[in-house]
């Protein structure tokens, strides 16, 4: 790999903010001093995946919400913050990692959302590549377990060889995720390009404030109507 790429993908920025305290603490408490770059990659995608609950309730245009230490210490967001942890955690660990983005048609939403958004598209899509065994390799650590349990997905594993997108169908054969349009990598967060997108497909964002809430339980109270 290109030096100066390597370089390029590896450093921290204002947003992959891996030198911080607390993103060093989660990185060493989701990794093994001895295993191998691509065994705690696998580890670091599991953690993200998880450890930090999908809520997109949590939107903001707040930049400093967009560093990698305050979306660990929040434990929630949604896949854009998500993926910029684990681009920090892998860049933490010495491997290159860059975001990626696509939109996407996403089946996965609450009627509160849907109901202010007034689309099933989202735009500027979040995900991470990571350079690993001599390839570039996606990884989409969005939706926690808990999250596509309940929603009936199969949910998203990584094993740092394969890539890692979205299912375009859930466990019941219903549509899930359809891509797009890809927007390509990059190696750091392009929050005015993506704010600017933001607000030209999404009206409501220039004058609304973002939803509140819990997202999981929304879905909860959802999954609740439709049994009854």
């Amino acid at each position: 790999m290109d030096k100066l790429i390597n370089h390029k993908y590896l450093h921290p920025t204002y947003f992959l903010d891996f030198e911080h305290p607390v993103v060093q603490k989660f990185i060493s408490a989701n990794t093994v001093k001895e295993g191998t770059k691509t065994a705690n990659a696998v580890e670091l995608y599991y953690a993200v995946r998880d450890k930090i609950r999908y809520n997109p309730y949590t939107f903001s245009f707040e930049k400093s919400g967009f560093k990698a230490s305050a979306i660990i210490e929040s434990g929630e967001s949604w896949c854009v913050p998500k993926a910029i942890v684990y681009a920090a955690c892998c860049r933490g660990i010495g491997i290159p990692a860059r975001l990626g983005y696509a939109d996407v048609r996403n089946h996965l939403s609450t009627e509160r959302m849907r109901r202010q958004m007034k689309t099933d598209v989202f735009h500027w899509h979040g995900y991470i590549e990571v350079y690993l065994q001599n390839k570039w390799v996606k990884a989409t650590p969005a939706f926690n377990k808990s999250l596509t349990d309940k929603f009936q997905l199969k949910p998203l594993e990584f094993d740092g060889i394969s890539d890692s997108i979205y299912h375009p169908f859930d466990l019941a054969g219903n549509k899930h995720m359809e891509y797009l349009k890809d927007r390509g990598t990059y190696a750091d967060l392009p929050l005015e390009e993506m704010v600017g997108s933001f607000i030209k497909y999404y009206p409501y964002m220039k004058k609304e404030k973002s939803l509140e809430g819990d997202f999981e339980a929304d879905v909860n109270q959802e999954i609740n109507r439709k049994s009854i």
